[in-house]
């Protein structure tokens, strides 16, 4: 009788255990109410850009009354949606930035939280977001070359203009009443911009330009350009720009340009010279011709009067 007793005994603790492991292994295969979340980890609600609000995402596995808000410790300061019924699949729901009054929320860390009525579940997502209005600062900490020329000879092509960040951000040079000419990739705190004298694929004119730097973080804030000098964009310069000789008398000019040599035209004849200073014979007949100085597609020129 003992005996049998005993074997009930372990038949039921048997059975126990079994039921339990089911138990648990049924609670492990149950699917989440909600999955397939994407969440903007930081937004500027004052920027004026596409990253003006923050988009809260997740498919939802059953029909059924959802609400989101958003917390910030500990405290609802936003509702986005309440005990609104939604269809399975997904749901998508926008964060502005503001609250109740419906002013600016400041800088800081928020929470999305999300409440399943009939589940009568609470889940608070663990995605943060960011609420940053603040632009970090650019210094400009070098500007070298003032003088390029960008003929294509390789010699002085480009600007470069040496920065550095108050924080984390895209670093951007403009050249002013032309727009932006560089923006960088990654965001480094510290870096160098290049312009190449150029605006889309053409040499820029010669010309003096005003170069200005700026920023523009993640959340889409860009701060308010900063100087960064002026650059002179040269080909060839030929001075004086205006001479006097008589008939027959040999004259000089003189040509600045990076390249090795310089075309020119004068008085229906045309040839090449070193760079530099440039000798010619005045017509014998008087009057008032042009001389011009060519780099390639470029040129200079300087009235001659002969009399």
């Amino acid at each position: 009788m003992a005996r049998l007793s005993s074997t009930v005994l372990l038949v039921a603790l048997l059975a126990a255990t079994a039921g339990a492991f089911a138990l648990t292994q049924g609670a492990k295969l149950e699917l989440a109410p909600i999955y397939d979340t994407a969440v903007d980890k930081t937004f500027s609600p004052t920027c004026g850009c596409p990253t003006r609000v923050a988009h809260i995402e997740f498919r939802l596995r059953k029909a059924q009354r959802v609400s989101v808000w958003i917390e910030r410790g500990g405290e609802r300061i936003a509702t986005l949606t309440s005990n609104r019924r939604y269809p399975a699949g997904r749901i998508a729901v926008v964060f502005r930035g503001r609250g109740a009054d419906g002013l600016t929320l400041p800088d800081g860390t928020y929470e999305p939280v999300v409440h399943l009525a009939a589940a009568r579940d609470t889940i608070r997502l663990p995605n943060p977001i960011a609420l940053d209005t603040i632009a970090p600062v650019p210094t400009v900490v070098a500007v070298a070359p003032t003088t390029i020329s960008p003929d294509g000879d390789l010699t002085n092509p480009a600007v470069y203009v040496t920065y550095r960040l108050s924080g984390a951000g895209h670093a951007i040079l403009s050249v002013a009443g032309r727009g932006d000419v560089e923006y960088t990739r990654f965001q480094p705190v510290r870096g160098r911009l290049v312009w190449y004298g150029r605006f889309r694929d053409r040499p820029a004119k010669a010309g003096v330009y005003r170069l200005l730097v700026a920023t523009e973080d993640t959340a889409g804030n860009r701060s308010k350009p900063v100087p960064a000098g002026e650059v002179r964009v040269a080909y060839v310069t030929v001075s004086p720009s205006r001479i006097e000789v008589a008939p027959g008398e040999t004259f000089t000019v003189k040509a600045v340009t990076d390249a090795k040599s310089v075309g020119w035209l004068f008085a229906g004849v045309h040839g090449r010279f070193a760079t530099g200073r440039l000798r010619f014979t005045a017509p014998s007949t008087s009057g008032t011709y042009t001389l011009y100085v060519k780099v390639g597609t470029h040129a200079a020129r300087t009235e001659v009067v002969v009399r």
